[in-house]
């Protein structure tokens, strides 16, 4: 069971680390995003491990993975050039 959440934190921080590399321009802080991807991975480990089997280290981090990009994807901020126009006066 530490392996795996230590395995999920590790997941964690390299999704958040490379999210914050390429998304620089539509995420906050840089600790801000690496501190969801951690908490976001932990809890998707803690979910799957409870929900299935604790066995299998795969299907844990593969839940820990998807957790931790859907938090991650609720800090973005919209991007500048998709912004609305201003309404005709």
């Amino acid at each position: 069971m530490l392996f795996e959440a230590l395995a999920a934190a590790v997941l964690g921080l390299v999704l958040a680390a490379v999210t914050s590399h390429r998304l620089a321009h539509r995420l906050p802080t840089r600790s801000l995003v690496l501190a969801t991807g951690v908490a976001g991975a932990l809890f998707g480990a803690f979910v799957t491990h409870s929900a299935l089997d604790p066995g299998n280290l795969f299907v844990i981090l593969l839940g820990a993975a998807v957790i931790s990009a859907a938090s991650l994807s609720l800090l973005l901020r919209p991007s500048r050039r998709l912004g609305r126009r201003s309404a005709p006066a």
